[in-house]
């Protein structure tokens, strides 16, 4: 064996070579042109054997490999200069060039010693092997174990406080420039990207059919939903007018529609009639239009509070609505500032799915009042849908047959045209405007019937053209619907952000979260001044958006421009318009909604714990309200997130044959556990939430409750204690355990404590504890926590193998110590 007898010592030095080539550090080129001289394979050689610190006592190189080396090697990759020299001279001796070489490795390795001694510390432990030399028949052949690789772990600056990082970020946000506040000005405006792009030859023609069919669409939607809001149904107009064009400039998707929301519309409606009741109005009016302020049915019956005495039922009903209107879009802006938009995530899709079945009951029984013409007292609080049930029930003998009539012809043609535009969706270019054309027939049957002179059929009422002055919102109002407005931007941000981000998804490009709540948030504040109330996407008219062609936001300029023809020319056309076939126009729009019913059984299936937020969110809204049906699918779903962190699932680990891979033994089968090593994963955070959990997993799978071991241990005296200590592990039948930390994504303080607790009963008992796979926010904690110490190396490993190897070779050298 070469090397025997050697000198063995490690220099670190500053000196790195790369497999693909050399790259030297710390050593000057001209003390390296000896190495450099060498075959690649050579150098490669070579530099394993300085790694593996062999060199004999005299301080040179092995003469005998470096000739094996270059006679296997040189010929076929000598420079071409010397090749053409060894070709000119016929019959040299090609010792010679042996020697030159042998003379040059030898000077290099001379250099490097000479470097390390100056340059660096020497250790004198070396883990690897010599060089072998299997073979001495001329030139044997060469046989070495390469060494281990070895991770360096990068030096990070030092982090900076939590002050000078505030000041970094504020003087960051605001330094002022030219080009900063350009990019500024484009980010808050994301129109100014789209516009620079715009194609008309490509995107226009989709972008005026797109905003034409929704234009269309919002018209007879803007004056059904107000029915909803308790409001005349020209703040419709206004809004879905005001919410088109202010999204067009600042949102960021492409085919979001923003307007009217049957959602938001009846959580308004609710506030509107709580605050009309206590305000002394009968939230059970329905007038007739603006002008009917003045009437006696339009009055308070109470007197009415400061500044109502000049404003009636509809005149007070407006001011609610633009007071919590509002408030939720400064909410919202507020979020968008913050950067909070990541709150919206926590509203999951099964709470908004349920959220959105149980308002759509809530809607439905809202309007059956207006579907059978009776009249009905507008329930408020817990139990709203039963007691307008029951109210239905005692007054159905009280319902007007032409409302009745009505209501069913408009029905059945507005759902078999759906269905049959659901099936025939493939070949229509564009969907068919059922909802404008049933309105355009019921208005002409209504008007030259005369169906509410001659059956007593309730109208929209007159209509007015033009815009209404604008008007600040009350503040004293704003005070009162600060907390209403909460559950408002909620779940506002949250429809829109969902939907925004499902089509940019199946678009290809990307949306700003942020930028996107201010965009929704604006939509809010502007109107407010205006007489509209709260909006957000809505899902069915942005299908109808993208299914129609659109391609940028420039269809929303022109949905607006159809609904201001309609404010300044044909709102009063739709004066005898019947709020029976307004109310068949909200329940057919209830229909998505509705069928999600259908994907209960299968969401049960994937999650049960979704399933049961699903079904919690909606029976909360049926039976009590919609506020605490949010309410309680929010607390719901976060109680189901600390349930399965809580209580992850933790198993013991087995070896699949002679592979590196440890996997479930419950789960697979045929896996071989380590004799004497426990392999224990726990899949989960470790947290003060489950640390007792994870104590009792562990103990109950390894079958040695190490805690209460030690504490009898301590109880024992000092020779009981150490003989305990040595019969433990032969008792429990294993002598280490090692934890696959790969799936902990955190360790708090009361994890750390915990396994710092668990190390020191396990070490009391002759047990060792090794952590394998940490990741790096792991180690991190552990490090901090002074939990390592100065033994890092023995405790972490980046693989379950070789934490499991570590161990086996640790208990044989101990029983080799013992002499067993």
């Amino acid at each position: 064996m070469v090397g025997e007898g050697c000198k063995v010592r490690v220099n670190r030095v500053g000196l790195g070579i790369a497999v693909s080539g050399l790259r030297l550090q710390g050593i000057p080129w001209s003390r390296a042109r000896g190495f450099l001289r060498l075959p690649p394979e050579c150098r490669r050689r070579l530099w394993a054997t300085r790694q593996s610190s062999v060199r004999p006592a005299t301080g040179r190189l092995p003469r005998l490999l470096k000739a094996e080396l270059y006679t296997q090697h040189a010929p076929a990759e000598v420079p071409a200069k010397r090749r053409a020299a060894g070709r000119g001279a016929q019959g040299a001796d090609p010792g010679r060039r042996v020697r030159r070489e042998d003379r040059a490795a030898a000077r290099w390795a001379l250099d490097t010693r000479r470097s390390s001694r100056v340059k660096a510390r020497s250790a004198t432990v070396s883990t690897h092997p010599p060089i072998r030399l299997d073979s001495l028949r001329g030139v044997g052949q060469l046989m070495e174990v390469p060494p281990e690789p070895v991770l360096v772990r990068r030096q990070h600056p030092t982090p900076r406080g939590l002050l000078e990082t505030l000041k970094g970020q504020l003087r960051r946000s605001w330094a002022c420039s030219g080009p900063r506040a350009r990019a500024l000005l484009q980010d808050l405006v994301p129109a100014s990207y789209w516009l620079r792009s715009y194609s008309p030859r490509e995107d226009l023609p989709g972008d005026v059919v797109s905003g034409l069919v929704i234009g269309i669409i919002l018209v007879p939607q803007a004056i059904a939903y107000s029915l909803l809001a308790g409001l005349q149904p020209i703040y419709s107009l206004y809004t879905s007018f005001y919410a088109n064009l202010i999204y067009s400039l600042l949102g960021t998707s492409r085919h979001v529609s923003v307007g009217i929301f049957s959602l938001l519309c009846l959580m308004v409606g609710q506030v509107v009639d709580r605050e009309l009741r206590l305000a002394g109005f009968d939230p059970a009016y329905d007038s007739q239009g603006p002008g009917a302020n003045s009437s006696i049915f339009n009055s308070s019956a109470f007197p009415l509070g400061p500044g109502l005495q000049g404003c009636g039922h509809d005149c007070h009903a407006i001011r609610v609505a633009t007071a919590l209107t509002l408030v939720t879009g400064l909410y919202q802006v507020l979020m968008g500032i913050l950067h909070l938009g990541f709150v919206s995530t926590y509203l999951s899709q099964p709470l908004l799915d349920g959220f959105a079945m149980g308002a759509s009951v809530t809607i439905l029984t809202s309007q059956l009042r207006h579907l059978l013409g009776v009249q009905l007292p507008r329930h408020q609080g817990p139990g709203m849908v039963l007691r307008t049930w029951l109210s239905l029930l005692l007054s159905a003998g009280q319902a007007n047959l032409c409302d009745v009539v009505t209501s069913a012809l408009c029905l059945a043609v507005l759902l078999a045209t759906k269905e049959l535009s659901d099936r025939c969706r493939h070949r229509l270019r564009v969907p068919l405007p059922t909802e404008l054309l049933v309105i355009v027939a019921a208005t002409l049957v209504s008007h030259f019937g005369r169906l509410n002179e001659r059956f007593g059929s309730r109208v929209a009422g007159d209509i007015p053209t033009g815009f209404i002055a604008p008007q600040v919102p009350d503040v004293e109002l704003m005070g009162r619907v600060a907390l209403d407005a909460v559950p408002l931007a909620l779940v506002g941000s949250a429809f829109s952000l969902s939907l925004a981000e499902m089509f940019a998804r199946s678009h290809g490009y990307a949306v700003r979260a942020n930028q996107e709540l201010l965009a929704v948030g604006c939509c809010n504040v502007l109107p407010a001044f205006f007489h509209c109330f709260a909006t957000s996407a809505a899902l069915a008219k942005s299908l109808v958006k993208t299914a129609t062609g659109c391609r940028t936001q420039l269809s929303s300029v022109i949905s607006a421009g159809v609904v201001l023809l309609v404010l300044l020319v044909l709102a009063p056309l739709f004066r005898d318009l019947q709020r029976s076939v307004l109310a068949c126009i909200i329940v057919v729009s209830l229909r998505g909604a509705l069928r999600k019913l259908r994907d209960v059984p299968r969401l049960w299936r994937l999650s049960p714990a979704d399933g049961l937020v699903w079904v919690a969110t909606a029976v909360t809204c049926v039976l009590v309200s919609t506020e605490a049906g949010l309410l309680a699918g929010v607390l719901l779903s976060l109680l189901s997130l600390a349930g399965r962190t809580r209580r992850p699932r933790a198993v013991l680990l087995g070896r699949a044959g002679d592979s590196t891979i440890y996997e479930d033994t419950v789960e697979f089968e045929g896996l071989v556990p380590e004799p004497g090593v426990h392999v224990f994963r726990f899949g989960g955070p470790l947290c003060y939430a489950n640390k007792d959990f994870f104590l009792r997993s562990l103990y109950g799978l390894t079958g040695l409750d190490a805690g209460h071991r030690s504490a009898r241990r301590k109880e024992l005296g000092p020779q009981e204690a150490e003989g305990a200590s040595v019969l433990v592990p032969g008792t429990a039948g294993f002598h280490t355990v090692v934890l696959d930390c790969a799936p902990l994504l955190f360790v708090d303080a009361a994890g750390l404590d915990t396994l710092r607790e668990l190390r020191d009963n396990y070490q009391a008992l002759g047990v060792a504890l090794l952590l394998a796979g940490c990741s790096a926010p792991v180690r991190d904690a552990l490090a901090r926590s002074g939990f390592l110490g100065v033994g890092e190396a023995q405790q972490l490993f980046h693989s379950v193998h070789g934490a499991v190897q570590a161990a086996r070779a640790h208990h044989s050298s101990q029983l080799a110590d013992c002499g067993l």
